[in-house]
């Protein structure tokens, strides 16, 4: 292996074990050691990597989106897809197993709270708004006017982080995960049945 790919298995290694780190002890409780123990690595590489615990903190976050981008480009690469499967394709792909995970849900969760606080994390998440409302209004927008579109983006964005944040709460998250994936689906396709190309309601 060499050297590069050492190091970026090392950054993945101390990702994973940071967001194992979020879902056994929280994000406050978590330090440079907990995070270490994880890895099985020493304490000093976290700071040799990332300069830090908020370092590694933002890396996981950045991580976490990462994962969400990747999950839904591959499913827009599958080919001709009409706007209502796109869509629909953005709702999966925030409710990906990745996005389910015990790990994943915890430190979501913690982001959320910590980006109250910390600019860095405020930025990252206004970035996430932005990407999720800007898929959600292209959709929208292939059918109808681009005013109507973003007002439909706005109410099926806040649907879908409802849901989700809803679901990371339950006492059975996997099964409240399934049923709001299908209910987010479901808004979208009342959306369309309800407003037609020109975006005005149907009477």
């Amino acid at each position: 292996m060499t050297q590069h790919k050492s190091k970026d298995v090392r950054r993945q290694q101390l990702i994973l074990a940071t967001m194992a780190s979020i879902a056994q002890h929280g994000l406050h409780n978590t330090t440079i050691v907990t995070i270490s123990n994880h890895a099985g690595m020493s304490s000093g590489i976290i700071s040799h990597y990332f300069g830090g615990k908020q370092g590694l903190i933002n890396a996981t976050v950045r991580h976490l989106f990462d994962q969400l981008k990747q999950a839904l480009l591959s499913r827009l690469s599958q080919g001709s897809l009409s706007p209502r499967e796109r869509l629909l394709m953005i709702v999966e792909a925030n409710f990906t197993q990745v996005q389910r995970s015990l790990p994943a849900t915890k430190t979501w969760i913690s982001f959320w709270e910590q980006s109250m606080h910390e600019p860095v994390l405020a930025r990252l998440q206004r970035v996430n708004h932005r990407r999720l409302h800007s898929n959600l209004s292209h959709g929208f927008g292939l059918l109808m006017p681009r005013h109507q579109a973003r007002q439909l983006a706005s109410q099926t964005a806040a649907m879908i982080d409802g849901f989700w944040l809803r679901s990371a709460l339950s006492p059975d998250p996997q099964q409240a995960f399934s049923q709001a994936e299908v209910l987010c689906k479901a808004f979208i396709e009342n959306l369309l049945m309800q407003y037609g190309e020109n975006g005005c309601p149907k009477q």
